[in-house]
């Protein structure tokens, strides 16, 4: 009941929402920052084609193997290679370095609005050409046209305004940059959040349902992810943290599987003047 009127009160108000995860992830990234070998907080994706070809990683890269592969299949829709690259949430860094380290963009940019976990991305990444800052999605500190490519990974669902987010994605991307985009939205708000995507003023390339993707890499890294609460993480943030991982039996695991939650990809671009 209590976790239902809480969920409610988060969908109605944007400055309590925004609240609300700004101090869950200071104190996340305060209670784990000893914990240097997560680097990822995404649920996750695992081709479930047969014709996706399997991706190679480096052996240290291979325990975070299905959230890394979320950040290859968003990022894979356009080139990267020598881009200016902006990441507006960016956590605990590790979605930043691998894109640095596998798809050599000139430079990228992680902004995320929790100090703590900035302090976590620096102390804990030395990559040429990587940088993390404190920053606001609404009111992102860069100027007009900085970057041919914006990310956004499983971060969205924290603004309060997502009309000022996509505007500011318009607005720091170059003539013909893209934003690669994911998430999940209940299916109820699932209308309603499109809407927002085409009023952004970027063009809509391409809408992708990985809901299925999702599900499998959560089945996939099940164990590795309980193994890691139970023995890493401090008792008082496991039971929440089941929740917030998807873990099995979680509600949003549950609502997922029921097709109550849908995990989207979105890749737009924006215009190139006449």
């Amino acid at each position: 009941m209590l976790r239902d009127a809480l969920i409610t009160l988060l969908r109605r108000d944007r400055g309590l929402r925004r609240f609300f995860w700004y101090l869950f992830y200071q104190v996340l990234a305060g209670g784990t920052s000893g914990q240097t070998s997560w680097g990822f907080m995404n649920y996750g994706y695992m081709p479930v084609d047969v014709a996706e070809p399997a991706l190679i990683l480096k052996p240290e890269d291979e325990p975070e193997r299905f959230c890394i592969q979320l950040y290859h299949h968003l990022a894979s829709a356009t080139q990267l290679k020598e881009k200016d690259v902006l990441e507006v949430g960016s956590g605990r860094g590790g979605g930043a370095s691998y894109l640095k380290r596998y798809f050599e963009p000139k430079s990228l940019v992680g902004v995320d609005f929790s100090s703590k976990a900035v302090t976590f991305c620096r102390d804990n990444y030395a990559v040429d050409g990587l940088a993390f800052q404190v920053g606001d999605a609404e009111a992102l500190a860069f100027a007009d046209e900085s970057f041919d490519v914006v990310l956004n990974v499983e971060s969205s669902h924290c603004y309060g305004d997502l009309d000022a987010f996509f505007s500011e994605v318009k607005r720091v991307l170059r003539p013909g940059g893209y934003f690669l985009y994911t998430d999940s939205r209940t299916d109820f708000q699932w209308d309603d959040h499109y809407q927002h995507l085409q009023n952004s003023g970027l063009n809509i390339i391409k809408t992708e349902d990985i809901t299925q993707n999702v599900l499998a890499a959560l089945d996939k890294d099940h164990e590795r992810k309980s193994h890691l609460i139970q023995a890493k993480i401090p008792k008082i943030l496991a039971k929440p943290l089941q929740e917030f991982a998807g873990m099995k039996g979680s509600t949003f695991y549950e609502n997922l599987k029921a097709g109550k939650i849908i995990y989207f990809v979105f890749i737009l671009r924006k215009a190139i003047p006449a």
